[in-house]
């Protein structure tokens, strides 16, 4: 009888451990998390109005870069940035955002953003705009970065400057 008690203890403990491992997994997963994205917001938009920007502060602990984004409320999602050439200040599609190791990455208007064209319908204000950005880490590894961001007034952000 003793023989069988060992052999259901010993049934017992394999999936006990199994769910223990499991459950510690699911703890600290969101302690291994690379990157962080704070006070997120996108522009809203008037009717008939096709692109909006995403804005942001991106922080990744261990470096990387945004190498794409994708809405469902968009077409078309890019990574932007705003710079002078000739005197003018630019907007253009940027390849990838570096993410310096632990320092935020600020996307605001007037700099790096991300641009949402071809929109499917009108931002509202108080409307919650899904994103997803593609993070590459400096091992090559490419981690997806589910962001939920508000809509806020066209004059939010840095003196009404709207694209």
């Amino acid at each position: 009888m003793n023989l069988n008690l060992t052999r259901a203890a010993a049934a017992l403990k394999a999936p006990i451990t199994r769910m223990a491992l499991v459950a510690g997994l699911a703890v600290s997963a969101p302690a291994q998390a690379q990157v962080t994205v704070q006070d997120a917001w996108v522009r809203a938009t008037v009717p008939q109005q096709k692109a909006t920007g995403l804005f942001a502060s991106v922080t990744s602990a261990k470096g990387g870069r945004v190498v794409a984004a994708s809405s469902p409320v968009a077409e078309v999602v890019e990574i932007h940035e705003m710079a002078m050439d000739n005197q003018v200040m630019r907007m253009r599609a940027i390849p990838a955002l570096e993410l310096p190791a632990g320092k935020a990455v600020e996307l605001k208007p007037g700099g790096f953003h991300v641009m949402l064209m071809g929109l499917k319908q009108q931002v509202k204000e108080g409307d919650t705009v899904p994103v997803t950005l593609v993070v590459e880490g400096a091992d090559g590894k490419r981690e997806n970065v589910e962001v939920k961001a508000p809509a806020r007034t066209l004059n939010a952000g840095s003196g009404g400057h709207r694209h």
